[in-house]
This record gives C-alpha cells, sequence and structure tokens, in this order.
C-alpha cells in the first residue's frame, strides 16, 4: 500500500504519478520497469518516489488492485441484472476483462501481470472473493445471489465456490495470454468451464 505522503499529494500529482507507472508497466512487466522512467515522466526525484511508495512492486500492485476493484464494484450489478444467477453473472464479468476492456494499453498492463505471473499477483487476481468475508461487500453480494439455483446455501461452501471460479477464471486468462487464444476463444473455454460446474461431472443417479 502507499504511504500516507502519497495521498496528502494533490489529486493532480497523484495522478501524473500513477499514470507515469501504468505508462511504464504497460511497457513492460515488473521485474524489467524502470523507476527511473517513471519519476522522470512523473517529474518528481526518487527520493520523493520513496516517500510515497516503499518499491516499484508496491506501487505496481496498488495499481493492479485498483483496476480488479473496479470488477468486484461491476459484479455486484452484474448479479442485480441477471436476477442473482451467479453462473451468468461470472460469465459476464469474464467477458468484462476479456472483451470489454478495449483499450490496449489496458490489455497490455493486464498482460504483462499474466505472461510473469507470482503467487502475489494470482492473489490480486483471485482476492476478487477473498476480500468479501472480512467486510460487509461479502453480505451485499451473497444477498443478491439467488440461493434457489444452488444445491448448497451455507456461507462457507459459497465463498468455496467463489474461490474454485476465480481460480477458473485466472486460469482461463493465463491460458489466453500463453496461449495466444482470441478473445472469443477464452470466452467459449470459460462458458464450457461453468457449463461443466452447474452440471457436475457426475451422473446423477436417480
Amino acid at each position: 500500500m502507499p504511504k500516507q505522503t502519497f495521498f496528502n499529494l494533490s489529486e493532480q500529482k497523484r495522478k501524473k504519478l500513477l499514470e507515469s507507472a501504468e505508462m511504464e508497466f504497460t511497457r513492460a512487466p515488473l521485474f524489467e520497469a524502470s523507476i527511473a522512467n517513471i519519476i522522470k515522466t512523473a517529474g518528481i526525484s526518487r527520493g520523493s518516489f520513496y516517500q510515497y511508495f516503499q518499491d516499484k512492486e508496491d506501487l505496481y500492485f496498488y495499481l493492479l488492485e485498483d483496476k480488479l476493484k473496479k470488477g468486484k464494484i461491476y459484479f455486484s450489478g452484474l448479479l442485480a441484472k441477471h436476477h442473482g444467477d451467479l453462473i451468468e453473472a461470472l460469465i459476464e464479468l469474464q467477458n468484462y476483462f476479456l472483451l470489454a476492456l478495449s483499450d490496449e494499453e489496458e490489455k497490455q498492463f493486464l498482460k504483462n501481470a499474466l505472461l510473469y505471473t507470482t503467487h502475489r499477483v494470482e492473489s490480486s487476481f483471485t482476492s476478487i472473493w477473498d476480500t468479501y468475508l472480512d467486510n460487509q461487500e461479502f453480505k451485499k453480494v451473497g444477498e443478491l445471489i439467488n440461493r434457489e439455483y444452488l444445491n448448497s446455501t451455507a456461507e462457507k461452501e459459497l465463498l468455496h465456490i467463489f474461490k474454485m471460479v476465480s481460480a477458473l477464471a485466472f486460469n482461463n486468462l493465463i491460458e489466453k495470454t500463453v496461449k495466444g487464444l482470441s478473445d472469443e476463444e477464452a470466452m467459449d473455454s470459460f462458458k464450457l468451464s461453468m457449463s461443466l460446474l452447474k452440471q457436475g461431472i457426475y451422473k446423477h443417479n436417480d
């Protein structure tokens, strides 16, 4: 997380620094990115940079998690749109990450994150569900889900479903990036995963 001195900056200065960082992390993955390039574009000194952030990783993950936070907010709206159908809302959320992000710089930023994925990168993506545990947001989202569609309505099992799906979604993004799948191919693959999850992979004996 940024230091308090970062939040004490004017909105214009914060925006300039974040835009400069995004340019650099779009140009190169985290391990190749240069603080020198960031501070040159932002027009600040190296000393000032370290007053705002611990290191470039600190700045990078602040940017990444801020982008993913938008997905969490979007998800609540999708649940309402699909009348509480969890699977349909998740499919459209994945579509948002694959298709709706039409900005090429935005896509390249996320592509760099996925190509050089680490446990922390994966945690940032999958925490789209985990963070609901510790605040009222989880309860709010839980209330939007139509439990009549589900075999189980226990909160613990619902969270486990979220974790399973987030792992599938993350792997789908990795597969698209590594294999060079088109957005449509990646989306078809994710829809198949969701269909199998919805139906179950074992036959049901009456």
